[in-house]
C-alpha cells in the first residue's frame, strides 16, 4: 500500500490532464531513445554520444540546451519559464553506464523518464508558475558528477529536484547511504622474498591486515554502515617483497554524522595495519567528491505516491526496504540547499540485482518501457503539484529546514 497523500491540493485537474496527453505524445520517442542508450552504453565522463542524443531530443522541441554545462563536457542544462513568478524545480537525468556491464543500473530509464517529464512540463508551461529546469548529470557511477556540478552553482537557483531510479520494488522514500572513497597506500621495503626476506617490509601484508581489520570491525558497525574494497596494487612477482601496495574502499553510512565516525575508524584501522607490518601509510580520501546521504522529503514523496498511484502503481511504505542502496543520486539535500525526491520504480522482480547484465536486459523490456512513460508522467505531475500549490511548497521547505537544511559538502569532513 502507498503512504497517505499530503493534504496539499496540488495541481488543477486540467493541468494534469494536459500533462498526460503530452506524455502520451512523447512515448514513442522516449522508448526509442531508451533502447538506443542501452545499445550504446558509455561510462562516466565519456557519455558524449548519450549526452548529444538527449540534447538533440530536447532541442527538437524548440528548447535550447547548454552543452558542456558547469565545466563538464557531458553535462547538460535546459530550462523553460512558466506563466509567472514562482519557485523552480529541476528534473535530473543520468546516462552513464557501468564498465563491462552496460546499463546495469538502468540509467537509460532515468535519462528518458527525466527528459519526458521535462518536455511534458514544457508543453504546459503556460499553465504553470515558476521555472522548470532539466539537467543532464554525468558520472553518477563513481565520478560524483552532480557534486561537481553543484560546486559550480548548478543548483543555486533550484528550489526542489526530482528524478527516478529503476529497481525491483516501487518505493518513494528509499534509503540512500552516503559514500566516501578511501584509497590506502602502504609503503614498505623491497627485498628478495626467499634469500633475504628479513630485509623487507611487506606492503601487501599491510593491505591484508587492513582488509582483515575492517572485516573484524564489521561486528561493531551499525547495520546502516557498509564498507567494501578491492586491492588495486599488490606487487608484481612472488619472489619480490612488494614495497608498495594499495586498497580502495567505498565507505558508506546512512547519516552524515555516522559517515564521519566511520571515516575516522577506517583511518585508525589503516594506521594499525601499517604499524603491524612496519609500513608507512598514505591515506587518500575522495579523489572524486563524496556524496552525503540522501535526505528524502516526505511531502514530495506523498505527492509521488498519489500521482504514481494514479497510474496504477502501489508504492511501498517508508521503512519496508533495508538500508542498502545504489550510490546516492544527488547532492540536492546538501550542496544545493534544496529538497529532493528520488523514488525507486519497479521494472522487474526481486530475483534481479542492480549492477548486473541481467538487470541491463530488464531495462529494455516492455515493462521497463511502460515504467518510463508512467514515471515521466508522475514526475511531471509532482512538479506541477509543487509549482501550483503554495501549501505544498511550504510543507516541502519546512520539512527540509527542520531536518537541518543545507550542508557544506566540500568542507564537511575537514
Amino acid at each position: 500500500m502507498s503512504s497517505v497523500a499530503s493534504d496539499a491540493a496540488g495541481a488543477p485537474a486540467p493541468v494534469l490532464a494536459a500533462i498526460d496527453s503530452a506524455v502520451d505524445e512523447l512515448a514513442a520517442s522516449l522508448i526509442e531513445t531508451s533502447h538506443d542508450l542501452a545499445a550504446h552504453p558509455e561510462v562516466a565522463f565519456e557519455e558524449h554520444r548519450s549526452a548529444a542524443q538527449l540534447a538533440e531530443l530536447v532541442e527538437s522541441h524548440g528548447i535550447a540546451v547548454t552543452r558542456g554545462a558547469y565545466g563538464l563536457p557531458t553535462a547538460l542544462r535546459a530550462e523553460v519559464a512558466g506563466s509567472g513568478p514562482g519557485p523552480s524545480i529541476a528534473v535530473l537525468a543520468e546516462y552513464d553506464a557501468l564498465p563491462g556491464i552496460g546499463h546495469g543500473c538502468g540509467h537509460n530509464i532515468i535519462a528518458t523518464a527525466g527528459v519526458g517529464a521535462f518536455l511534458a512540463l514544457a508543453k504546459v508551461r503556460d499553465q504553470l508558475p515558476g521555472k522548470i529546469i532539466w539537467m543532464g548529470t554525468p558520472a553518477e557511477e563513481g565520478g560524483s558528477g552532480k557534486e561537481l556540478m553543484a560546486r559550480e552553482g548548478a543548483f543555486d537557483d533550484v528550489d526542489a529536484s526530482i528524478m527516478v531510479h529503476p529497481f525491483t520494488y516501487d518505493c518513494a522514500e528509499p534509503v540512500f547511504l552516503g559514500r566516501r572513497q578511501l584509497k590506502v597506500i602502504f609503503h614498505g621495503i623491497t627485498s628478495h622474498a626467499s634469500a633475504q626476506p628479513f630485509m623487507g617490509r611487506n606492503a601487501l601484508d599491510a593491505v591484508n591486515l587492513m582488509y582483515m581489520g575492517v572485516a573484524a570491525n564489521r561486528q561493531q558497525m551499525p547495520f546502516t554502515d557498509r564498507v567494501h574494497a578491492v586491492i588495486t596494487e599488490g606487487g608484481e612477482r612472488p619472489n619480490v617483497i612488494p614495497d608498495r601496495a594499495s586498497i580502495l574502499y567505498y565507505v558508506r553510512s546512512q547519516y552524515p554524522e555516522t559517515l564521519k565516525i566511520l571515516s575516522s575508524r577506517m583511518e585508525e584501522i589503516a594506521q594499525g595495519a601499517g604499524l603491524m607490518a612496519g609500513c608507512g601509510v598514505e591515506l587518500v580520501w575522495d579523489e572524486a567528491p563524496p556524496y552525503l546521504p540522501m535526505r528524502g522529503n516526505t511531502a514530495l514523496a506523498q505527492s509521488w505516491n498519489r500521482r504514481y498511484g494514479d497510474r496504477g502503481h502501489e508504492v511501498l511504505p517508508a521503512g519496508v526496504l533495508p538500508s542498502s542502496s545504489p550510490d546516492p543520486p544527488t547532492s540536492a539535500m546538501s550542496a544545493s540547499g534544496s529538497p529532493a525526491l528520488h523514488p525507486m520504480v519497479k521494472i522487474t522482480g526481486p530475483e534481479f540485482s542492480l549492477h548486473t547484465r541481467d538487470f541491463a536486459a530488464e531495462a529494455i523490456t516492455e515493462t521497463a518501457d511502460r515504467v518510463i512513460i508512467d514515471s515521466a508522467g508522475a514526475m511531471a505531475a509532482v512538479a506541477a503539484d509543487y509549482l501550483c500549490d503554495p501549501d505544498l511548497q511550504a510543507e516541502v521547505r519546512a520539512e527540509f529546514d527542520d531536518a537541518g537544511g543545507a550542508v557544506d559538502v566540500p568542507h564537511y569532513f575537514d
